[in-house]
Protein backbone atom coordinates (compact mmCIF):
# COMPACT_ATOMS: atom_id res chain seq x y z
CA UNK A 1 0.00 0.00 0.00
CA UNK A 2 1.38 3.03 -0.96
CA UNK A 3 1.89 6.01 2.17
CA UNK A 4 -0.19 8.51 3.28
CA UNK A 5 1.69 12.02 2.04
CA UNK A 6 0.45 15.34 2.56
CA UNK A 7 1.83 18.14 0.27
CA UNK A 8 1.42 21.99 0.95
CA UNK A 9 1.72 24.36 -1.63
CA UNK A 10 1.42 28.12 -0.49
CA UNK A 11 1.39 31.71 -1.22
CA UNK A 12 4.72 32.97 0.77
CA UNK A 13 3.49 34.59 3.83
CA UNK A 14 0.38 32.45 3.95
CA UNK A 15 1.76 30.33 6.59
CA UNK A 16 1.84 27.29 4.57
CA UNK A 17 5.23 25.88 6.73
CA UNK A 18 4.11 26.66 9.76
CA UNK A 19 0.98 24.99 9.10
CA UNK A 20 2.82 21.58 7.50
CA UNK A 21 5.03 21.65 10.48
CA UNK A 22 1.98 21.94 12.83
CA UNK A 23 0.28 18.77 10.90
CA UNK A 24 3.31 16.55 10.70
CA UNK A 25 4.03 17.15 14.70
CA UNK A 26 0.18 16.18 15.62
CA UNK A 27 0.46 13.35 13.34
CA UNK A 28 4.09 12.14 14.84
CA UNK A 29 5.03 12.20 11.18
CA UNK A 30 8.22 14.04 9.91
CA UNK A 31 7.73 17.27 7.58
CA UNK A 32 10.49 17.93 5.03
CA UNK A 33 10.38 21.48 4.37
CA UNK A 34 14.25 23.32 4.55
CA UNK A 35 15.41 19.61 5.62
CA UNK A 36 14.05 18.51 2.19
CA UNK A 37 16.52 21.69 0.51
CA UNK A 38 19.43 20.23 2.80
CA UNK A 39 19.09 16.77 0.90
CA UNK A 40 19.11 18.24 -2.32
CA UNK A 41 22.33 20.56 -1.45
CA UNK A 42 24.21 17.36 0.21
CA UNK A 43 22.84 14.98 -3.40
CA UNK A 44 23.92 17.81 -5.87
CA UNK A 45 26.67 19.60 -4.32
CA UNK A 46 25.28 23.06 -4.52
CA UNK A 47 25.54 25.10 -1.58
CA UNK A 48 22.11 25.41 0.03
CA UNK A 49 21.02 29.31 -0.45
CA UNK A 50 21.82 28.47 -4.29
CA UNK A 51 19.45 25.86 -4.25
CA UNK A 52 16.36 27.58 -2.55
CA UNK A 53 17.14 30.14 -5.03
CA UNK A 54 17.26 28.55 -8.28
CA UNK A 55 13.99 26.42 -6.38
CA UNK A 56 11.77 29.80 -7.32
CA UNK A 57 13.53 30.64 -10.91
CA UNK A 58 12.03 28.88 -13.71
CA UNK A 59 14.94 28.10 -16.31
CA UNK A 60 15.55 30.57 -18.34
CA UNK A 61 16.13 33.08 -15.59
CA UNK A 62 19.04 34.91 -14.04
CA UNK A 63 20.47 31.88 -12.34
CA UNK A 64 19.83 29.62 -14.84
CA UNK A 65 22.09 31.48 -17.20
CA UNK A 66 24.44 32.93 -14.95
CA UNK A 67 25.25 29.40 -14.05
CA UNK A 68 24.13 26.82 -16.98
CA UNK A 69 26.70 24.64 -18.63
CA UNK A 70 27.95 26.05 -21.46
CA UNK A 71 24.79 27.04 -23.11
CA UNK A 72 23.93 23.19 -23.36
CA UNK A 73 19.53 22.70 -23.00
CA UNK A 74 20.34 20.29 -19.42
CA UNK A 75 21.58 23.13 -17.04
CA UNK A 76 22.17 23.42 -13.22
CA UNK A 77 17.84 24.24 -12.82
CA UNK A 78 17.15 20.89 -14.64
CA UNK A 79 19.73 19.27 -12.71
CA UNK A 80 18.21 20.06 -8.95
CA UNK A 81 14.50 19.74 -10.65
CA UNK A 82 15.95 15.42 -11.02
CA UNK A 83 17.48 15.55 -7.75
CA UNK A 84 14.64 17.10 -6.28
CA UNK A 85 12.52 14.60 -7.87
CA UNK A 86 14.58 11.71 -6.83
CA UNK A 87 14.55 12.63 -3.11
CA UNK A 88 10.73 13.64 -2.79
CA UNK A 89 9.72 10.45 -3.77
CA UNK A 90 11.99 8.70 -2.39
CA UNK A 91 10.68 10.16 1.26
CA UNK A 92 6.95 8.99 0.21
CA UNK A 93 8.43 6.13 -0.44
CA UNK A 94 9.81 5.84 2.83
CA UNK A 95 6.50 6.58 4.96
CA UNK A 96 3.91 9.01 5.79
CA UNK A 97 5.19 12.75 6.06
CA UNK A 98 4.19 16.62 5.08
CA UNK A 99 6.38 17.72 2.28
CA UNK A 100 6.19 21.81 1.81
CA UNK A 101 6.22 23.05 -1.47
CA UNK A 102 8.93 21.68 -4.26
CA UNK A 103 6.04 20.54 -6.17
CA UNK A 104 6.14 18.01 -4.16
CA UNK A 105 1.75 17.62 -5.54
CA UNK A 106 3.06 17.07 -9.11
CA UNK A 107 5.98 14.66 -8.15
CA UNK A 108 3.52 12.24 -6.08
CA UNK A 109 0.55 12.82 -8.25
CA UNK A 110 0.55 9.20 -9.06
CA UNK A 111 3.61 7.64 -6.45
CA UNK A 112 1.62 8.42 -3.41
CA UNK A 113 -1.63 8.42 -1.56
CA UNK A 114 -1.54 12.43 -1.66
CA UNK A 115 -3.54 15.12 0.25
CA UNK A 116 -2.79 18.10 -1.72
CA UNK A 117 -3.34 21.03 0.35
CA UNK A 118 -2.20 24.74 -1.46
CA UNK A 119 -2.55 27.17 1.55
CA UNK A 120 -3.48 31.00 0.52
CA UNK A 121 -4.84 34.55 2.40
CA UNK A 122 -5.22 37.92 0.77
CA UNK A 123 -2.38 40.05 0.66
CA UNK A 124 -3.03 42.16 3.49
CA UNK A 125 -2.54 39.02 6.22
CA UNK A 126 0.69 37.76 4.24
CA UNK A 127 2.45 41.78 4.40
CA UNK A 128 1.90 41.91 8.31
CA UNK A 129 2.93 37.73 8.80
CA UNK A 130 5.87 38.69 6.62
CA UNK A 131 6.89 41.72 8.72
CA UNK A 132 5.96 40.20 11.90
CA UNK A 133 7.53 36.88 11.82
CA UNK A 134 9.99 36.63 9.16
CA UNK A 135 11.36 39.81 9.79
CA UNK A 136 10.53 41.53 6.43
CA UNK A 137 10.94 45.44 5.67
CA UNK A 138 7.44 47.22 6.61
CA UNK A 139 8.42 50.03 3.43
CA UNK A 140 6.71 47.33 0.20
CA UNK A 141 5.94 43.90 1.79
CA UNK A 142 3.05 43.28 -0.98
CA UNK A 143 6.15 43.94 -3.77
CA UNK A 144 8.25 41.06 -1.96
CA UNK A 145 4.83 38.87 -1.96
CA UNK A 146 4.20 39.68 -5.49
CA UNK A 147 7.81 39.00 -6.99
CA UNK A 148 8.31 35.48 -4.85
CA UNK A 149 4.74 34.25 -6.00
CA UNK A 150 5.49 35.08 -9.52
CA UNK A 151 8.52 33.51 -9.57
CA UNK A 152 7.16 29.90 -7.34
CA UNK A 153 4.13 29.80 -10.65
CA UNK A 154 6.54 30.10 -12.62
CA UNK A 155 8.79 27.29 -11.69
CA UNK A 156 5.56 25.73 -10.78
CA UNK A 157 4.21 26.13 -13.90
CA UNK A 158 7.91 25.06 -15.95
CA UNK A 159 8.27 22.22 -14.46
CA UNK A 160 4.59 20.56 -14.15
CA UNK A 161 2.75 22.39 -16.76
CA UNK A 162 -0.11 22.97 -14.50
CA UNK A 163 -1.48 26.21 -12.91
CA UNK A 164 -0.12 26.82 -9.62
CA UNK A 165 -2.78 27.93 -6.95
CA UNK A 166 -5.38 27.25 -9.15
CA UNK A 167 -8.21 25.31 -6.86
CA UNK A 168 -9.02 21.83 -9.60
CA UNK A 169 -5.23 21.48 -9.36
CA UNK A 170 -5.64 20.28 -5.39
CA UNK A 171 -7.87 18.53 -3.79
CA UNK A 172 -8.56 21.34 -0.87
CA UNK A 173 -7.52 25.35 -0.98
CA UNK A 174 -7.04 26.44 2.85
CA UNK A 175 -7.72 30.62 3.49
CA UNK A 176 -5.41 30.74 6.17
CA UNK A 177 -5.95 34.13 6.50
CA UNK A 178 -9.89 33.60 6.85
CA UNK A 179 -9.57 30.11 8.80
CA UNK A 180 -6.41 30.92 10.89
CA UNK A 181 -3.80 28.84 10.82
CA UNK A 182 -4.88 26.46 13.71
CA UNK A 183 -7.93 25.57 12.14
CA UNK A 184 -5.73 24.77 8.82
CA UNK A 185 -4.11 22.45 11.06
CA UNK A 186 -7.40 20.96 12.18
CA UNK A 187 -9.14 20.49 8.67
CA UNK A 188 -5.71 19.40 7.37
CA UNK A 189 -4.94 16.43 10.44
CA UNK A 190 -8.80 15.60 10.37
CA UNK A 191 -8.66 15.07 6.35
CA UNK A 192 -5.59 12.49 7.06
Amino acid sequence: MKNRVITISREFGSGGRTIGKKVAEELCIPCYDRELLEKIAKESGFDESYVQEAGEYAPGGFLTSAFSRGGSAYNNADYLWNIQYGIITSLAQEGPCVIVGRCADYILREKADCLRAFIHADLEFRARRIVEVYGEREESPQQRLREKDKRRAAYHRFYTDIKWGHAQNYDITLNSGRLGIDACVQILRELY
